[in-house]
């Protein structure tokens, strides 16, 4: 195993839990670079399915290092519920995992923020996760953020009593929401002091050791590249970036250190939330077509940490060409393949139209991105199951067609295929 990235190249929920699940026995390290609890990876334990928010899916694996990087962002209550959810488990989350020194801090006037803005905007609401993501990102450019760190300085209580005297007035006298008192802060710096505090390391230094020792390490990042703060659908995307130049600076790590990238993308397009979505098909606000509705109850799409219905459509090669090339992409891993199962034909747009011009790439503004019709071409679909197949063998022709199709215009191999849910059900090519 070499040391790769693995990104999600399209709207996040592409199933990079699974596929990191995959990876992880062959690697020594799982380091986690970016986003925080607003992105959701569902893992399976047992027969039951668990969501880690912060935590690195090669958490489960008993001789895998797990790394939370500095550009990572943290809310301590919600990483304390998820290691001790493993912990009962029977994880020894505390021997395995490691949390970058310099990460910051979610703490309560975040989320109340982010809450009380999504309130104020109506309908021009962006569709954040209310998690206090944004806010918390805004205070780290800001100069006014608190790491984990910081609980050791000497200055943090005028630090805090700042921050909320700033936040506090923008919540009372312009969102008109309530106030955050010092207690809850206090409480949540407690929680962190007491449990996250031990396991505060330099992550720089730990890879650093790890990489000249020649251990191989996976760095893992959250959502979807469509959603970079730099090369998404902007302003309908989140607060970091996501690509996979982003790992470098999220764990402190050198271009030389990195072998390869591996795109995550679904066989068919999804969305949460807000924003522009050229092969939009179905959503829960009443646009349904029969194919759409399909690949939406087919594949059980609901958010794994907002719990919305998501959107769904047709495999947009245009966003993920652009994903490849944003991202240097050298293998695509395509999930959720076995959801095409039983559709007469199949659709993959090559391109957009707009005003009578032929798009071979993503517009930067998103109104236009809102305006163009995608072309499609269309190929035969499959009632054969292909679901739980583990050799290319086992797909229909017409499957396979389909497949080499977009490595043809996602200018990229398909190293990956997932036929369903459980670890067995991968083909890799």
């Amino acid at each position: 195993m070499t040391n790769t990235i693995a990104i999600g190249i399209q709207w996040g929920d592409e199933g990079k839990g699974k596929i990191v699940d995959l990876l992880a026995p062959d690697v020594d390290v799982v380091a986690r670079f970016q986003g925080g609890p607003n992105a959701g990876h569902t893992l399976v334990l047992g027969d039951k399915k668990t969501v880690l928010n912060h935590i690195p899916s090669g958490i489960l694996h008993e001789d895998t290092l797990c790394l939370i990087g500095n550009g990572t962002v943290v809310d301590p209550k919600r990483l304390v519920e998820e290691m001790d959810m493993l912990i009962e488990a029977g994880i020894p989350v505390t021997e395995r995992l490691k949390i970058s020194e310099r990460c910051q801090l979610i703490l309560p006037y975040h989320r109340s923020l982010d809450a009380a803005r999504e309130v104020a905007k109506g309908k021009a609401k962006i569709g954040t996760t209310g998690k206090g993501i944004g806010p918390c990102y805004e205070d780290k450019t800001a100069r006014r953020g608190i790491r984990l760190v910081d609980l050791t300085s000497d200055d943090l209580d005028e630090r805090i009593d700042a921050n909320l005297e700033y936040v506090n007035f923008m919540l009372v006298e312009y969102l008109k929401a309530a106030p955050v008192s010092r207690m809850e802060v206090d409480a949540m710096l407690d929680l962190a002091r007491e449990r996250l505090l031990p396991l505060a390391a330099d992550v720089p230094l730990i890879l650093q050791r790890r990489i000249k020792a020649g251990d191989s390490i996976l760095y893992e990042g959250a959502q979807g590249s469509m959603l970079d703060v730099d090369h998404g659908t902007y302003p309908f995307v989140t607060s970091s970036n996501t690509v996979a130049g982003a790992a470098l600076a999220g764990l402190g790590v050198g271009p030389g250190q990195v072998d390869a990238v591996l795109g995550i993308c679904k066989a068919y397009t999804t969305r949460v939330g807000a924003g522009p979505f050229p092969t939009e098909l179905y959503n829960a606000e009443g646009m349904e077509c029969p194919s759409g509705k399909h690949m939406a109850e087919k594949g059980n799409e609901f958010g794994s940490t907002t719990g919305r219905p998501r959107r769904t459509g047709w495999f947009d090669g245009v966003v993920v060409q652009h994903a490849v090339r944003i991202n240097g992409v050298t293998g695509l891993a395509i999930t959720k393949m076995d959801v095409l199962d039983g559709l007469e034909e199949v659709k993959l747009c090559v391109a957009y139209e707009l005003d009578g011009e032929r798009l071979e790439s993503v517009p930067a503004c998103c109104k236009q991105l809102e305006a163009v019709e995608p072309v499609y071409e269309t190929l035969p679909g499959w009632s054969e199951n292909t679901f739980g197949a583990t050799s290319m063998e086992q797909l229909p022709a017409n499957a396979r067609a389909l497949l080499k199709r977009i490595e043809e215009v996602c200018d990229c191999p398909v190293t990956m295929l997932s036929t369903g849910p459980d670890r067995s059900h991968i083909i890799h090519l």
